[in-house]
This record gives structure tokens, C-alpha cells and sequence, in this order.
């Protein structure tokens, strides 16, 4: 049966090193596939100066999106128009445009009214912890869920659509075993791979506990692979996951990962199909 997934991330990229493999597969098997993206990602890194200059970086990450929406099969892209709030720690943070201090409200009628008007089956977002702590990342998370909740009730917000609750909730993140799989390969391969040690850092325990998803997407690794390159400013030659070679790179990322956090799924088993009964 044909069903309607929405992905909600905070910046272009996003979409394409976690989940893209799941989105290419979603769409090729017939599936609805639409992405929100809460800003453009103007704070992000410039690999090479001829990309775009700062003041232009939005607008050139917006097409890189629309770019690699395509090549996942993505249908369409909503944009919230919030301002990225860089790394954290930086002092985006406490900028009054930037979205992790955009207002709650606001940002969740957006997903709200996008929620009642694609009427997805199955909305997918970051792990609570954004996969690595980015500001906005965990913001994106907050709000998903929240939106999650009220686009199903009738007495919220009537005007932005008739009520709609998703049948699933998913969130998504990079396990530490991805990260202990790159490190070896790029020891294996003489290369220096303390560039790592933040990342595996930055996971979680708590997240890894909760994985109950292993997603099979080698079939799909060309079209994830094609949709990273659409990024350029931020996939560039020195980019990390460019220092090992591209199958190997290919090979470590054929499996994506997933907490279905509602409705609950029995403990301590394994899935391998979003879209599959129980």
C-alpha cells in the first residue's frame, strides 16, 4: 500500500548522510516522500571559495537541497525560514533569529499545518540528542514531536487543516558502531583518524539503546552517494567521510538506523522495514 513519509531535519545535508538511503528506497518502491528543512544552513562551511561566498551560502545550499532531493526521489521540499544557529557554543546561539530561539508556537503551527496538509504515515527526525548535540538539531527534534502530537488534536489550531496523526514516529541517528567501523578503515589505510574522536564523543548510550530499526540500503548507497555530492560547500575533498574510498565509504553506509518511538515497538527486537506490520 502506498504511503506518505515526512522527513523533518534542520539544515540541508541533513537529509542525505542518515536517511537518504530510506528516502531513496521509500520513493523507488512507490512511497510519498516530502522533506522540511527548518533553515537554509547559512552557517555552514564553504569547502571552496568559487561555491559561494557567506552572504550567498543560503540561497546556494537551498538549490544543493533541491538538488539532492531529486536524486533521492524526494517529491517535495518545505523550507521554515529560520536562520541556522552554527555550531554549538558559537555566538549564533544567542542570536534572536536563529531557530533554536525561534518561538515554540510558531515553529510548530509550521509543522503542524504541513503535517494536516501532506498527512504523512510515518514522520521521521532526529534522535533526541540531534545525533551529535547541534543546537538546532536537538530543536528540530523538540518541535517534531511536539507537532507529532498536536496536528492530531482537533482543538489546536482548526484553521490550519482538519487533524491528522501520523501512524508512526521515528527518529534516526549515526550508531557508535558506524563511527568504530570509519575508525578502523581509516587506520587500516595509515590515515590519521583522530578528526573522529569528537563525533564518538559526542554519541549517546541512551540513543543506542533504543535502536530497533537496522535499515538494509545497499541497493540504495548510489543514490545517497549521488545526493551527498549535491552538497557541495559542505562534501568537499577534505570533508571526513571523504578520506577513506568512496566503496568504502559506500560500504560503512549501507545500513541506516532508527528508534520507533511511536507507537512503541517491542523491546529487544530488530526491524529492518519502516513501512512493514507487526
Amino acid at each position: 500500500m502506498r504511503k506518505r513519509i515526512l522527513a523533518v531535519f534542520a539544515h540541508p545535508d541533513d537529509e542525505a548522510f542518515g536517511v537518504g538511503g530510506t528516502l531513496a528506497r521509500c520513493a523507488a518502491e512507490g512511497h510519498e516522500v516530502e522533506l522540511v528543512s527548518a533553515t537554509r544552513g547559512e552557517a555552514g562551511e564553504i569547502s571552496d571559495s568559487r561555491l559561494a561566498t557567506a552572504e550567498q551560502l543560503g540561497e546556494v545550499r537551498e538549490q544543493e537541497l533541491r538538488c539532492a532531493a531529486k536524486a533521492l526521489g524526494i517529491q517535495a521540499v518545505h523550507f521554515l525560514d529560520y536562520c541556522d544557529s552554527g555550531m554549538d557554543g558559537t555566538d549564533l546561539n544567542r542570536s534572536p533569529l536563529s531557530f533554536v530561539n525561534a518561538d515554540a508556537h510558531q515553529v510548530q503551527s509550521k509543522l503542524v499545518e504541513i503535517m494536516r496538509q501532506f498527512r504523512p504515515d510515518v514522520v521521521i527526525t532526529f534522535e533526541p540528542n540531534g545525533g551529535y548535540g547541534h543546537p538546532d538539531h536537538i530543536a528540530i527534534h523538540q518541535h517534531t514531536v511536539k507537532a507529532f502530537d498536536l496536528a492530531a488534536d482537533e482543538q489546536v489550531w482548526p484553521g490550519l487543516g482538519a487533524a491528522h496523526r501520523a501512524e508512526r514516529l521515528f527518529f534516526t541517528g549515526i550508531p557508535q558502531s558506524f563511527f568504530a567501523g570509519l575508525r578502523e578503515t581509516m587506520q587500516r589505510l595509515g590515515q590519521d583518524a583522530s578528526d573522529l574522536a569528537w563525533l564518538e564523543k559526542a554519541q549517546t548510550d541512551a540513543w543506542e539503546a533504543q535502536i530497533n530499526f537496522a535499515v538494509d540500503v545497499s541497493d540504495y548507497v548510489d543514490a545517497k552517494w549521488r545526493a551527498l555530492e549535491c552538497h557541495a560547500t559542505q562534501f568537499g575533498p577534505q570533508n571526513l567521510f571523504r578520506r577513506v574510498p568512496a566503496e568504502e565509504m559506500r560500504r560503512l553506509m549501507s545500513v541506516e538506523y532508527f528508534w520507533m518511538a511511536r507507537p512503541t515497538a517491542p523491546f529487544g527486537q530488530q526491524y529492518t522495514d519502516l513501512l512493514a506490520n507487526f
